[in-house]
């Protein structure tokens, strides 16, 4: 492999460390990073060649800089976009910025002719001449970058961003602006590349136009998918190999132009067999050898029986008296169209009670839990908490106030394991909705080991941290599930049809784990496991066609006729 290629090798491999941190860490495709590509080079460029700034690592500085702050620009515009609507609009901006450089700007760029005449690098009062001192300096300068995204990707900001690839939803629900978090990824990878493309300009003394095409945000999502997108050296590796092959396929093998045919057939093929990239596969088939090797040492992982004292210990603390209303709902309806799915409802609890929510299907329940724990705004009515009126503010306000809800439906990381899971809403609740910490190492969080080391214990899963939650069975899912609402410390538990799709033994241990989290908090549970029901609640509460048709104590509504009317076919009008 050529200096040249190798140079290139690592720029390209710098401009994707930040795509690694948004594409691999964060899951925002952005098919417009050539708008910062662009500008970071082109604005080094203009200041080098016309003499305003002598100095290149000042002007590589304020290229950067300039980069991140059209990124912030962009990203106050896109932060709340997801998938294709992301990728789209990002591309838009690339487009966009591509025609400013051929027209509007062509004063400053040189327009279709690029910007010639960039000097070479001056550090100090050493000029950089030779093809090794480039390579040199720009090893360095990627050698530093690595640094600082290793140190980001490990923080408590690193953890949010991997929280947000793999459900932003949940993500929000255990109390974090994910939407902040995503903004500074694209900042980071709008820095990134705005140093990458003044790296480009110097390095060739001459920033080319095609800087802004398309064509350059392509090749960088190819080079990322082909070395791993989920190893921040992925880009750099799939740039070795693209620049390697494109130049042993375009001279050595004398194909001109045709070496793109070749090269598409190569990645084609790359992506078929190798869908994780070179890294990821090599990082797959790593952890397959160590998970085996475990496997045959050990056998078969069983929980042990001390892994549900916790829950049995608790369960026989008394429970305290009832205090003050604790949520509130006054006449909450929601409406999808002409369709009711609640209407006029009117439910409070107190706390410490233990109330259930029942109903047959249909009836309105989810959709008047999700009102409750903020995920929903209700079309009327006010919703109070301990006090505060919480109507539409957003379920990662309604978490870091004090009410958190489990899924009916499991909303885990699946591709974290159990104790980075549970990290996500420890996190939450130490740092608040947002907070900027992108140097320190997240484990190094005062108290967070221990709070994720307390909800293990209260659900039983202390054997089975280190396990990625997608290779749990359903059960011990169902208790990751209930851990990620309990671990941010709520005065409020919201539980949604907790006992969903468990068997016998299961329904046991689950029913006794709620049954202890009961201590020192409300909560309140959407079941139809009736017998749970019975067994579990204080109170109940009975919804039917989204309405509340009678509220009492479980035996008080085991006898109701129209409760029993209601589940043998529906009500009367």
């Amino acid at each position: 492999m050529s200096m040249d290629v190798m140079t290139r090798s690592l720029i390209w491999g710098l401009f994707g460390l930040g795509f690694a941190i948004l594409f691999g860490f964060t899951g925002l495709l952005s098919l417009g990073q050539a708008a910062f590509y662009g500008s970071g080079g082109f604005i080094a460029a203009y200041l080098l060649t016309n003499g305003v700034i002598h100095q290149t690592l000042l002007a590589l500085l304020i290229g950067t800089v300039a980069s991140a702050i059209i990124g912030l620009g962009i990203g106050l515009l896109v932060e709340r976009r997801k998938g294709i609507y992301f990728a789209m609009i990002t591309l838009a901006f690339g487009e966009m910025f591509f025609h400013l450089d051929y027209s509007t700007l062509s004063a400053y760029t040189g327009g279709e002719n690029g910007m010639a005449g960039v000097p070479v690098p001056l550090i100090g009062s050493y000029t950089i001449q030779s093809s090794i001192g480039m390579y040199y300096f720009v090893a360095v300068l990627f050698f530093l970058g690595y640094l600082l995204a290793r140190r980001v990707v490990a923080s408590p900001v690193g953890r949010m961003m991997m929280a947000v690839r793999d459900n932003e939803e949940r993500a929000k629900a255990t109390g974090n602006a994910t939407h902040l978090y995503k903004l500074v990824a694209i900042v980071l990878s709008a820095a990134y590349g705005g140093l990458a493309g003044g790296l480009l300009g110097i390095f060739q003394n001459y920033m080319p136009p095609g800087a802004f095409a398309f064509e350059s945000s392509a090749q960088l999502l190819i080079q990322t998918v082909i070395g791993g997108a989920s190893a921040l050296l992925g880009p750099l590796v799939g740039a070795g190999v693209w620049l390697y092959l494109q130049d042993l396929l375009q001279h050595s093998f004398g194909l001109g132009q045709s070496w793109k045919l070749v090269l598409g057939v190569i990645f084609v093929l790359l992506i078929t067999f190798l869908p994780t990239g070179l890294l990821g596969e090599a990082r797959r088939f790593i952890h397959w050898r160590r998970a085996a090797s475990r496997t045959s040492d050990e056998g078969e992982a069983e929980a042990p029986a001390s892994a549900v004292e916790p829950a049995d210990r608790a369960s026989k603390a008394p429970i305290p008296e009832y205090g003050p209303v604790i949520l509130e709902a006054r006449g909450v309806s929601k409406h999808f169209g002409g369709l009711a799915a609640n209407s006029d409802v009117d439910f409070s609890v107190r706390e410490f009670e233990m109330r259930a929510l029942i109903g047959p299907n249909g009836a309105g329940k989810s959709t008047f839990f999700k009102m409750l724990a903020g995920v929903m705004a209700p079309s009327a009515g006010t919703i109070h908490f301990d006090g505060e009126d919480i109507t539409g503010v957003g379920v990662t306000r309604v978490c870091q106030m004090g009410m958190s809800t489990s899924f009916q439906i499991n909303q885990l990381f699946d591709r974290l394991t159990v104790r980075e899971n549970l990290m996500i809403p420890c996190l939450g609740k130490s740092r608040g909705r947002f907070k900027l910490d992108m140097i320190r190492r997240a484990e190094r969080v005062s108290g967070l080991d221990a709070s994720i080391e307390e909800t293990l214990a209260q659900v039983g899963l202390s054997h089975r941290a280190d396990t990625p939650v997608s290779h749990l069975a359903y059960g011990e899912k169902r208790r990751v599930e209930i851990g990620l609402a309990l671990a941010t410390q709520p005065k409020l538990l919201l539980l949604d049809e907790p006992l969903a799709g468990m068997g016998p033994e299961e329904r046991a241990s689950t029913v006794a784990l709620i049954k202890s989290l009961r201590r020192g908090r409300t909560v309140i549970v959407v079941e139809h496991d009736m017998d749970a029901v019975f067994e579990l609640a204080d109170s109940i509460s009975v919804l039917v066609e989204g309405q509340l048709l009678v509220e009492g104590p479980p035996g008080e509504i085991r006898a109701h006729p129209k409760v029993q009317e209601a589940y043998l076919g529906g009500v009367e009008a």
